[in-house]
C-alpha cells in the first residue's frame, strides 16, 4: 500500500520540464562540464554528482570571492538550472555569497525519476559535494528551500545541529495540506514539514506571499510559528506563488538576513549573537506578534486547571440529578448504539481513507503546478537583467 501511494504522490507532484532547458556537454580540452543555452561565465562550476540511491545529479556551484557563507538552493517545481541559472549568480553577487544549486532525479539533466525519498538524497549528495568538493563547513552553510524544494530543505536541516541558517520560499506545511487542512499527519502524506520544523535548531526565515494561490499563505504563518529560532518573517502583499523575486522588499530582506547571519559569528546553539538577536514582533509586514503554541496550550492548561475544582462539584450535583434517568435509558439506547456503531465504524474508516487517497492524490496535481512560472507557453525573462541587473527592484513584471 505504502509503495503504491508513493508512486501516486510522485506522479502528481512533480513537473520536471519537458524538454529540459539545458544540455550539458564536455569541453574537450579540459574535460570540464558546460551548460548550453545559458551564458557561460568563469565563476559558474558545472559538476555531477553521485547520489546514494544510485542516480546523478547536476549541480551549479557560483563562486563569490567575497563570500563567507555558502547558500545550497532547492529550487521549485516546474523549474530547471538552466531556467534558475541567471537569478543564482545575481544571489551570489548580491547576496555576497556562493551558491550551489542543483536539479532533482528526473529534472534537467539529472538522471531517475523524480520521488520524495530522490529528493532527500539529492540535496545530501549536494551538501556532500560542498563539503568534499569544496570545503565548506557545515556552520557556514544557509539552505534555501522554494515551495517543493522547501521539502528537502527541512528534510537536511532537520538532522543538521551546527547549520548557520534556513531560508523557506513559498513553503508547504505538507502536500496534502496544500489541498486539504488536515489536522493531523497521515502515513500516506508528502513532505512533512509540519512534524520536521520544530526539529531546526538554526535561525529560520519565512518568506510567502500574500496572494499566493497555489499555497496560502497561512502554511508560511504556521511554519513560522513553529521554528524555534524566529527571524523578522516576509509577508510579501500582493505576491503570488512564482513572482516574489520582482517585489525590492525580497531581495532587501534577504540581504539583511544574510548579513545579520554573517556577523552573528558561528552557532553555539542555533541562535543569533546577541548584537543580532531577532526581534519576532518587530515590523513583520502582515503578521503581528502572537504567543507561541507552547505558550497558548500552556495558558489554556493553566486556567483548566483553575476551573476544575468547581467542574468537579458541579459534575457531582448532576451526577446525583441524573442517575436514575441514566439507569433507566442505558439498557434500551445504549444496546442499539453500540450495534449501529459497531457496523458503520469499518465502512466510515475505509469511506475515510478513501477520500483522503483522492484528496491526496487531487492535491497533488494541484499543489505543485506552478508549471506556469517556469515552463509551457511562458518562459520567464532572464531574472538577472528582468530584477537585479540595473537595480530595478520596483519592477514588478509578471508571469500569468
Amino acid at each position: 500500500m505504502g509503495a503504491v501511494t508513493s508512486s501516486m504522490a510522485a506522479k502528481f507532484a512533480f513537473f520536471p520540464p519537458n524538454p529540459p532547458s539545458y544540455a550539458v556537454t564536455v569541453e574537450e580540452a579540459t574535460g570540464k562540464l558546460r551548460m548550453t543555452e545559458v551564458a557561460e561565465k568563469e565563476n559558474v562550476d558545472v559538476l555531477k554528482v553521485k547520489t546514494k540511491r544510485g542516480t546523478e545529479i547536476v549541480a551549479l556551484y557560483v563562486k563569490n570571492p567575497t563570500a563567507k557563507l555558502t547558500l545550497l538552493y532547492s529550487h521549485g517545481n516546474a523549474a530547471d538550472l538552466g531556467q534558475m541559472y541567471d537569478l543564482f549568480s545575481e544571489l551570489s553577487i548580491h547576496l555576497r555569497v556562493n551558491l550551489m544549486g542543483y536539479d532533482y532525479s528526473g529534472y534537467g539533466q539529472s538522471t531517475g525519476k523524480p520521488s520524495e525519498q530522490n529528493t532527500y538524497a539529492d540535496i545530501e549528495a549536494a551538501y556532500g559535494c560542498l563539503q568534499e568538493t569544496y570545503g565548506v563547513k557545515e556552520e557556514d552553510i544557509i539552505l534555501y528551500g522554494q515551495s517543493v524544494g522547501s521539502g528537502p530543505t527541512l528534510d537536511l536541516a532537520s538532522r543538521l545541529s551546527r547549520l548557520r541558517a534556513v531560508v523557506l520560499h513559498s513553503a508547504i506545511l505538507s502536500g496534502l495540506r496544500v489541498m486539504y487542512p488536515v489536522k493531523r499527519t497521515y502515513w500516506f502524506d508528502i513532505y512533512k514539514n509540519i512534524d520536521k520544523i520544530p526539529l531546526v535548531q538554526c535561525p529560520v526565515l519565512l518568506i510567502h506571499g500574500t496572494a499566493d494561490d497555489v499555497v496560502d499563505c497561512s502554511h508560511g504563518k504556521q511554519l513560522w510559528e513553529l521554528c524555534k529560532d524566529k527571524y523578522e518573517p516576509l509577508w510579501v502583499k500582493g505576491g503570488n506563488h512564482c513572482d516574489l523575486e520582482l517585489y525590492p522588499e525580497y531581495i532587501k530582506h534577504l540581504k539583511k538576513f544574510t548579513s545579520a547571519i554573517e556577523k552573528s559569528g558561528l552557532p553555539r546553539n542555533g541562535s543569533l549573537s546577541s548584537g543580532d538577536q531577532m526581534d519576532v514582533a518587530r515590523n513583520s509586514t502582515d503578521c503581528r506578534p502572537r504567543p507561541s503554541l507552547y505558550q497558548r496550550e500552556k495558558s489554556k492548561s493553566s486556567i483548566d486547571q483553575s476551573e476544575n475544582p468547581r467542574v468537579s462539584i458541579d459534575r457531582r450535583e448532576r451526577s446525583r440529578v441524573s442517575t436514575d434517568k441514566r439507569e433507566r435509558s442505558r439498557k434500551s439506547v445504549d444496546y442499539v448504539e453500540k450495534a449501529n456503531n459497531n457496523t458503520e465504524h469499518p465502512e466510515r474508516a475505509r469511506n475515510s481513507i478513501d477520500r483522503a487517497l483522492f484528496q491526496l492524490a487531487a492535491g497533488m496535481l494541484q499543489c505543485f503546478l506552478p508549471a506556469r512560472c517556469y515552463s509551457g507557453s511562458v518562459t520567464p525573462e532572464p531574472m538577472g537583467s528582468l530584477i537585479w541587473g540595473e537595480m530595478k527592484f520596483g519592477d514588478k513584471r509578471r508571469a500569468k
